[in-house]
């Protein structure tokens, strides 16, 4: 089986242009990242898929492997799909550019479950939220899931609702999940659903075409950075300040 590692880089941010190029400790922030995922020795290849010649020569002058896409592509599954078209690898894994404290242990939980379960399709991560993150913030996709690990649906909406006020453990979704070959294919060429329309949740595409997804609940202390004041704080935990 071969197995394959991406992460999607684009320029253009409307909250953080520019972001992956972002100088953490003195090196790009899509440096860090990629020096995160080369830790997971079980890929084939790793290399970073962008639309911009700026992000291009950027990961050329650091040795890091990549690849031009379309400029086209709406998400980063899409930017995958491209590279699916022309790819022999079995297995796909969509890492977030803006995970500079990305754990390899978490990546490598995606690998081994698919190892472990070759005829799975679609694998995702979750995580519980935060304290200080808000269940009702749209900007956070909530995961409700099964006891065998099937994902039920996720939403940008508080699920489970609880009716008579019980506490309740929300999961978030992260944006790091592992997709087949096939089933990367079958994304690229398949129309936005109602559900997915509506909520712009990726993932809802295989949901609503009847595809099962495994979901596996993860620890993680990684950082994502969504604006430049969130450089500081990555910037704090790697110094150990």
């Amino acid at each position: 089986m071969k197995i394959v590692g991406i992460i999607p880089a684009r320029y253009q941010s409307s909250r953080f242009p520019g972001k992956p190029l972002a100088l953490i400790n003195g090196k790009p922030m899509i440096w860090w990242v990629y020096k995160q995922a080369s830790r997971v020795t079980e890929f084939d290849e790793l290399m970073v898929a962008t639309d911009s010649d700026k992000i291009y020569d950027a990961c050329r002058e650091y040795d890091i492997n990549v690849v031009m896409t379309k400029d086209t592509h709406p998400t980063g599954t899409d930017r995958l799909g491209e590279i699916a078209e022309k790819s022999d690898a079995d297995f796909f894994v969509n890492i977030q550019g803006d995970e500079p404290l990305i754990e390899p242990e978490v990546i490598k939980s995606i690998v081994d479950y698919k190892i472990e379960n070759p005829d799975v399709d679609v694998i995702n991560t979750m995580t519980v939220l935060k304290e200080n993150q808000d269940v009702n913030d749209i900007s956070i996709v909530k995961v409700a899931a099964a006891k065998n690990k099937d994902m039920l649906y996720l939403s940008r909406s508080p699920i489970p609702r609880s009716k008579k006020g019980e506490e309740v453990r929300y999961m978030r979704h992260l944006g790091l999940y592992g997709l087949s070959r096939e089933a990367l294919l079958f994304y690229s060429h398949t129309e936005r659903g109602f559900l997915e329309s509506i909520e712009d949740v990726e993932m809802l595409r295989f949901l609503e075409n009847g595809y099962r997804i495994k979901i596996l609940e993860v620890e993680t202390k990684s950082l994502g950075v969504d604006n430049p004041e969130d450089i500081a704080k990555v910037e704090s935990v790697m110094n150990g300040v």
